[in-house]
């Protein structure tokens, strides 16, 4: 693969967990060669909660503070992988068999590599991953965080929401197609 992108998308928060101070979230998506790039920009990062750096490591229930994740399913599979992606720069990478079902670790020949950098107004988490990680195409895919303030204020931000509570595993949370065929 020579190089494609999937765009830049906005997020949009879940509307029962609306943010404090934080204005807004967008996820660029671009590969090139054998890596996937995601790049989240968090617009007002003033009062986030940011995690300490930890390096890199995978690392379990990083959703309980400031996390951004990536959700893939294979076309015509009940099965898909969830990402989760610390701007501490843990990560954790799981195979579900079907909706919130069967959960285990997904192995990784290469970790991936995240870092945050905050300016005066964006918080960018950039994401290298390794596409040996990734499933066969094409994919419904889910790009989504959760904030959390310093007041203790949570939102959770994805492509689109289903009804009722925050839930990025619901197939409308894979609200993006990648076109391949």
């Amino acid at each position: 693969m020579k190089g494609s992108s999937l765009g830049t998308h906005r997020l949009v928060a879940h509307p029962d967990f609306p943010p404090r101070t934080v204005r807004g979230l967008e996820v660029q998506w671009v590969e090139t060669g054998n890596a996937l790039r995601l790049r989240y920009r968090v617009d007002g990062h003033d009062e986030l909660v940011i995690p300490p750096f930890a390096g890199r490591g995978r690392a379990d229930e990083l959703w309980r503070t400031t996390c951004f994740e990536l959700y893939l399913q294979p076309a015509g599979e009940p099965g898909y992988i969830e990402f989760n992606f610390s701007p501490s720069q843990r990560w954790a990478a799981y195979d579900f068999e079907d909706y919130r079902a069967g959960m285990r670790e997904r192995p990784l020949s290469a970790e991936p590599v995240g870092e945050a950098v905050s300016g005066e107004r964006l918080l960018v988490q950039d994401v290298l991953l390794d596409t040996a990680a990734l499933p066969p195409r094409p994919w419904s895919i889910g790009l989504s965080a959760i904030l959390e303030e310093e007041d203790g204020t949570i939102s959770y931000w994805a492509l689109a929401h289903p009804a009722g509570r925050p839930d990025f595993h619901h197939p409308d949370c894979f609200a993006l197609a990648d076109g391949a065929a």
